[in-house]
């Protein structure tokens, strides 16, 4: 009996200081993610504008390829750092590896039309493109912001993994708000100078983010 006695009172005095904390769920970062896109489109509304073109049928097929590809990586990438934070068993997270993959086409089919056309030099000529390459970068921080915070309130497995889909899902979804702003559609640019941000992003993000989460 006073052995129960002892343990019962050691229990006592390690949980007195403990206060209930909010549960975590998966949504309330989702939510968390949603805000940030919508402050950084309303951002990009401000300072850019959208692109009228893109709702008068004005655009190529080839910017809505591009744009809808970075949608997919960016809402799978952000869906997997939701998930690493709650960690589980058997998570694999490959969309956002597919979806990578498929992105990265793009800067593919950019390159044989330059080389096709014999305009070797035009990627390097692009009056769009340190703009569009540091819009796209400076409209990433706020989901790679909103994304960190919620890795550190959880308990990602693999910092190193978290900061590379980090940087993938800050990268797609950034671009893709401030790319709705771009006038220029061509496959040259978009495959380029709208795959790059994703790519030093992730860069970044890699970097970064393991810093950042560690309590």
């Amino acid at each position: 009996m006073t052995m129960n006695k002892n343990r019962d009172k050691l229990i006592a005095g390690l949980t007195d200081d403990l206060t209930p904390v909010r549960s975590f769920k998966q949504r309330d970062g989702i939510a968390m993610v949603a805000v940030a896109a919508a402050l950084t489109l309303i951002g990009v509304l401000a300072i850019e504008g959208l692109w009228s073109g893109a709702f008068q049928g004005e655009a190529a097929p080839f910017f809505w390829v591009t744009n809808g590809l970075l949608l997919l990586l960016g809402l799978a990438s952000a869906g997997a750092v939701i998930a690493m934070a709650s960690p589980g068993v058997g998570n694999r997270h490959d969309a956002p590896k597919w979806s990578f993959a498929m992105l990265l086409v793009l800067p593919l089919a950019a390159f044989i039309s330059l080389l096709s056309h014999g305009l070797g030099t035009a990627a390097h000529n692009d009056p769009f493109a340190l703009h569009c390459f540091t819009a796209s970068l400076i409209a990433s921080t706020g989901i790679g912001g909103a994304l960190s915070f919620w890795l550190r309130r959880g308990a990602p497995v693999s910092h190193e993994a978290a900061g590379w889909f980090t940087g993938i899902a800050a990268g797609a979804t950034g671009t893709l708000i401030y790319g709705m702003s771009c006038p220029v559609d061509s496959v040259t640019h978009l495959g380029i100078w709208h795959v790059v941000p994703v790519a030093v992003a992730t860069i970044i993000g890699r970097l970064i983010v393991p810093k950042l989460i560690v309590w």
